[in-house]
């Protein structure tokens, strides 16, 4: 059954940046990406999108006016292969491990990016292999295996989710979209704004 198209509140804030911007989710309605409001048009009009949530200002050309997609749902799911992975950046990596160091807590003083097994003993600079840490643990651990220093990761590191990268890219999620984003542990507020340690 088709979602209701719901209108955003005119007296909604919202940003230069996402006005601009379409959350595209999955069939499954598992958040994707972020396209232009160009692209969006074109996957609806093509019948290949629906649209969930539009701005109050329509689209309108010289002969037509059109819903302005502020969310979209794609009709066919689109299988996201595995092997398909963002660039590690630290900002994405900080972010996903919460802004703290994962083997003490800390997150005060300067964080860096680990790899859990060295690159000196033939550890990969992969999502699955690097951690933040802080000064200090990153100093203690140096080359050495964690087994050799008796330290432990709380849980094992794995590629961010595409959530997280979309919260990443705008400095606060519209209201619209909230709905649609699951609310995780990867390094943003309550309200959906990201951690003020991401200017750091």
């Amino acid at each position: 059954m088709t979602a209701p198209v719901r209108a955003a509140p005119s007296g909604a804030a919202t940003f230069a940046r996402a006005v601009h911007q379409v959350l595209v989710l999955n069939a499954s309605y598992e958040p994707l990406n972020v396209c232009s409001v160009r692209r969006a048009h074109v996957l609806v009009h093509k019948g290949r999108a629906e649209v969930l949530e539009r701005q109050a200002e329509p689209l309108r050309t010289a002969t037509n006016t059109y819903v302005r997609p502020h969310v979209i749902r794609l009709v066919q799911y689109v299988r996201v292969p595995q092997t398909v992975k963002r660039r590690i950046s630290r900002r994405a990596l900080f972010a996903r491990d919460g802004w703290r160091c994962v083997y003490c807590g800390t997150a005060a003083g300067r964080l860096t990016l680990d790899h859990v097994v060295p690159r000196s003993r033939g550890g990969d600079s992969v999502w699955e292999n690097v951690v933040t840490a802080c000064a200090p643990c990153n100093l203690r651990k140096g080359d050495r295996l964690l087994e050799e220093l008796r330290m432990s990761l709380p849980r094992a590191p794995r590629a961010p989710a595409p959530v997280l990268f979309i919260r990443l890219a705008l400095h606060r999620v519209p209201d619209t979209w909230s709905a649609y984003l699951p609310v995780t542990d990867e390094g943003h507020q309550p309200d959906g704004s990201v951690s003020s340690a991401a200017a750091a």
